[in-house]
């Protein structure tokens, strides 16, 4: 029995090394997976209804649900993942250098991106939008900024995206983090916000009376699940998670219970592929 089940382990593990050796830091997801039973996954701190680290020090929703159920189905169960803050400007080397096994982060799959890494997906399918206080009824969409100041996160595209394409004229401002936008916009000292729909629909659930998403995308981003290059066993363990969480009911119930009380309109499920 002892030889069998030494036969079983060795098999399970034959894509990251001969039998008998352990899987090391470069190899597979799934061979990592097995052979540690634990996970780095780097998500966002400071996302509601998409990722949010609570005042009691939980991980809530659906980023984090997305990523649990991965986790679940490389064999790690959520005990054994370790949660990792991933700024928008660090998540290719935290990928690269071994910091994070998976990214879900509200991670656009772009062309750029998938020089460095690898993405399975998408998951979602969003697009980016504008927050801007209730009462400002005047912007109605990106050309309406000229002259007016759009808060940004440092190390995202967003900004520069609406200068470039919609208002040369704006005035950027960049923070660390989406929370500091937000703070600034109640404050007065920015005119909106801009980043995905989805995200920005979080932030107006936590002040319905003070806070509006305009409601016009302008883009359109599909976030993926970023892990390291040319892992193909990893992205198609990974794409074949997704599709059951979809196919199970998961995905969507994860969605209304995270993303549902904001009024934001869920879009259908996207076509999950290996990028």
């Amino acid at each position: 029995m002892r030889g069998r089940a030494l036969l079983m382990a060795c098999l399970m593990l034959v894509t990251a090394a001969a039998c008998g050796k352990e899987a090391g830091p470069s190899d597979s997801l799934v061979a990592r997976a097995v052979a540690f039973n634990k996970l780095t996954i780097g998500i966002r701190f400071d996302q509601p209804g998409l990722s949010q680290q609570t005042v009691d020090g939980r991980y809530v929703g659906f980023d984090v649900d997305v990523a649990k159920y991965i986790a679940s189905e490389l064999g790690v169960d959520e005990d054994h993942i370790t949660w990792h803050d991933s700024r928008p400007s660090s998540r290719e080397t935290d990928i690269t250098s071994g910091i994070t096994d998976l990214m879900v982060a509200t991670y656009s799959i772009t062309e750029k991106r998938k020089q460095a890494v690898a993405f399975a997906g998408p998951y979602f399918d969003t697009g980016q939008d504008l927050l801007v206080r209730l009462r400002s009824t005047d912007i109605t969409g990106p050309e309406n900024l000229n002259g007016r100041k759009l808060c940004a996160v440092g190390g995202t595209t967003s900004a520069e995206q609406v200068r470039d394409k919609f208002a040369q004229a704006v005035q950027l401002v960049e923070y660390p983090r989406y929370q500091d936008c937000v703070t600034a916009l109640l404050a007065g000292q920015v005119d909106a916000v801009t980043t995905d729909d989805v995200i920005l629909a979080g932030y107006v659930a936590q002040n319905p009376e003070l806070l509006r998403v305009v409601g016009k995308p302008f883009s359109k981003e599909k976030y993926g699940v970023g892990l390291r290059k040319d892992d193909i066993e990893g992205r198609a363990a990974v794409a074949k998670a997704i599709r059951k969480m979809i196919s199970s009911g998961e995905w969507l119930e994860s969605l209304n219970r995270n993303i549902g009380p904001s009024g934001y309109r869920i879009p259908p499920p996207p076509q999950v592929t290996e990028q």
